[in-house]
């Protein structure tokens, strides 16, 4: 991957030591699954050769507050200190729920104690109610997403230098040590997630190593691709230097099991937010190869699957044997330098 000439205080955009491939993940939204079954879930994806594992980070789940789930960055490390190669994040942490001094110490520890595996997913928060019950600021989408920028610019700050000083409307740190820095160099990759032209796509441009699409835009993605091409080029950042990533549900089987798994993926996947019909993976192997390079031949390299079946066996031996085997794969650096 091309170095980017650094356009923040942080250091270059780009994971430059990570070489270029295809990538494949699990998504699992850690709701009504225990420990045990989250960690076989993440076991099985690292024996099959799946590149990373993602949780969400909700203080509940959206609109089911009486379902138990667990709290995402204890979880994340919880599972990064059981396994050994796959790397894991969230679709997205929620910045309002931790001050970034806070998280960028957080990201910085279970890095190093992975031994550089965490991928740090952020984004400006996603659900009221959940800010209201607990107690956190919400505010406008404006204020939340100048809120984002600060954070970024500080664990950007964090992840390069031993020392960070900066001062903002949100947030203020004063000669803010972070030692040990971080295992990857230069930096654990940053992952924001979102389409919108004001105040999302500019802070893609200027902190991201990895842009996501979540499944509520895929029906837009080559709109919203193209203007993320026009912010770089608007800020002087190549393009190139960011990894495109996409999050989508999958429901894939042979052919005589396949209204079975596409009618399951409706029922649990089926409101408009999950983006199904518009651009969900539903198919036989073949068919889910095909979308696939599609997406490859639009530039995007990095995929995170909600699967049908929540993260079932058969699924995920299936989509690593007649899907992710017949790509080229970005092969796993040693330690200390992904």
């Amino acid at each position: 991957m091309v170095t980017a000439t650094s356009g923040a205080a942080g250091g270059p955009h780009a994971n430059a030591a990570r070489p270029v491939g295809i990538e494949f993940g699990v998504y699992l939204p850690q709701v009504a699954l225990g420990f045990d079954a989250l960690l076989d879930r993440a076991l099985l994806c690292e024996r099959l050769g799946y590149d990373s594992f993602w949780l969400f980070d909700h203080l509940y789940a959206p609109g089911l507050p009486s379902v138990p789930s667990l709290e995402g960055w204890t979880l994340a490390t919880a599972l990064l200190a059981r396994t050994t190669r796959l790397r894991v994040g969230h679709l997205v942490t929620c910045n309002n729920f931790r001050h970034p001094a806070l998280l960028g110490k957080m990201a910085t520890t279970a890095d190093v104690v992975s031994g550089g595996r965490v991928e740090l997913g952020l984004g400006s928060g996603s659900v009221e109610q959940e800010h209201l019950a607990a107690g956190f600021p919400w505010g406008s989408a404006r204020e939340r997403g100048e809120r984002l920028g600060e954070a970024l610019e500080i664990i950007t700050r964090m992840f390069a230098s031993e020392r960070t000083t900066f001062e903002g409307r949100h947030y203020t740190v004063r000669d803010l040590p972070n030692l040990p820095g971080p295992v990857q160099r230069p930096r654990p990759p940053i992952h924001v997630g979102g389409v919108g032209p004001r105040w999302t796509l500019p802070l893609v441009a200027r902190y991201a190593d990895v842009w996501n699409v979540p499944t509520y835009a895929l029906g837009r993605i080559g709109e919203a691709s193209r203007a993320l091409d026009a912010e770089c080029e608007r800020i002087g950042r190549d393009p190139a230097t960011i990894r495109r990533s996409v999050e989508g549900v999958l429901a894939i089987a042979p052919a005589d099991r396949l209204e079975q798994a596409a009618a399951l993926a409706r029922r649990r996947f089926g409101d408009p937010g999950y983006g199904l019909d518009e651009g969900g993976f539903t198919g036989t192997p073949e068919r889910v190869r095909e979308r696939i390079a599609e997406l490859v031949e639009a530039g995007f390299t990095t995929f995170a699957f909600i699967t049908h079946d929540r993260a079932g066996d058969d699924t995920l031996h299936l989509f690593a044997e007649e899907v992710a085997a017949h790509f080229p794969r970005t092969p796993t650096p040693p330690a200390g330098q992904r």
